[in-house]
């Protein structure tokens, strides 16, 4: 019997006695739950640009994942407090080189991301009004450090963690962990000589591979956010092997991520999570809240073996620490 099969059996025994006891004690159970919002486009809907979500920890601490295009600056009023943000690579539809103005702008296939954020960015944006910290792997601390003090914040708060070390801020455990794509930081980012010459070429500036990342909250819910990764080994050696992630935010969108079916089989034989989130779809998935028919979204749904929890912009859903969604999941 391999380990992680014993962990899962254990953690499914505990759900159930989780289950019991929540039924008995509902506000106990409400206290100890890691609370997940969608900051989307267009409200109560999963569309093309979608990429944000804010995770709560039980104790308060709120952590900011690729605001991308979706939040409208750091002013939004869904935002809240932001302890930590956090950037999986620096293309623009992640780290926000344009944003909405407000919700429901445009269409769900086609929102309004109107408001340029060059060249400091929507997450910096954000941290500096939050002074939040933002906390990355490979060579991206020193690119948000100098993004940081140009836009009058602390260049502190720039924070690294790197694949197989472990930072714990506000009471959640952070690590990276590889992923395969690109990590290019385009031209419009920069200033000044350098800037002219990598538009020039036809070339961005390197800041290292990107990333993904795990996270362990106060509950014991362990949490893999894939960034825009293909499929990698390290999905079942350290992910599940190492880790043991229950819950799972994965990239389907295809050509530029992983497409569905791939990433189904990174869920259902990799990672083997007890739930998971899609992200990057690339579409309009839902309308009215629900998921159309032949969508991506779609596919990825009827490909999993598992609960496909899909994050509705603002609808916010809330995990034990085995994973197992108790409100706000459709």
């Amino acid at each position: 019997m391999s380990q992680g099969f014993f962990r899962r059996t254990l953690a499914g025994a505990g759900a159930s006695a989780c289950l019991l006891l929540g039924a008995a004690l509902p506000a106990l159970a409400d206290d100890h739950v890691v609370k997940v919002t969608p900051l989307g486009s267009h409200d109560g809907e999963f569309c093309s640009r979608d990429r944000a979500l804010v995770f709560e920890d039980p104790n308060g601490t709120r952590i900011l994942y690729d605001a991308g295009r979706t939040v409208a600056g750091p002013n939004d009023p869904r935002l809240g407090k932001i302890d930590v943000v956090l950037v999986s690579h620096m293309h623009g539809d992640h780290v926000g080189d344009q944003r909405i103005s407000e919700t429901n702008q445009g269409s769900c296939a086609s929102p309004d991301t109107g408001v340029s954020t060059l060249p400091q960015s929507n997450t910096v944006d954000i941290a500096v009004k939050h002074n939040a910290k933002i906390v990355t792997g490979s060579e991206m601390p020193a690119f948000f450090a100098a993004k940081l003090q140009n836009a009058g914040g602390d260049p502190a708060n720039s924070m690294l963690v790197r694949f197989g070390g472990e930072r714990e801020v506000g009471g959640v455990a952070i690590t990276t962990v590889p992923a395969v794509h690109s990590n290019g930081v385009s031209p419009s980012f920069l200033t000044g000589p350098l800037a002219e010459h990598l538009k020039a070429a036809g070339v961005g500036a390197s800041v290292g591979p990107p990333t993904g990342y795990v996270l362990k909250f106060s509950n014991g819910l362990v949490v893999y956010l894939s960034g825009d990764t293909g499929i990698t080994a390290e999905q079942k050696l350290v992910v599940n092997d190492h880790y043991d992630a229950g819950l799972v935010v994965m990239n389907i969108g295809d050509t530029y991520t992983t497409g569905p079916t791939q990433a189904a089989y990174v869920i259902n034989d990799l990672v083997q999570p007890r739930a998971v989130i899609p992200s990057h779809a690339n579409e309009p998935a839902t309308s009215g809240g629900k998921v159309q028919e032949g969508t991506r979204t779609a596919l990825f749904q009827e490909s999993v073996n598992l609960p496909v929890h899909v994050p509705l912009s603002g609808r916010t859903m809330a995990f034990n620490g085995a994973a197992s969604c108790v409100s706000g999941c459709k």
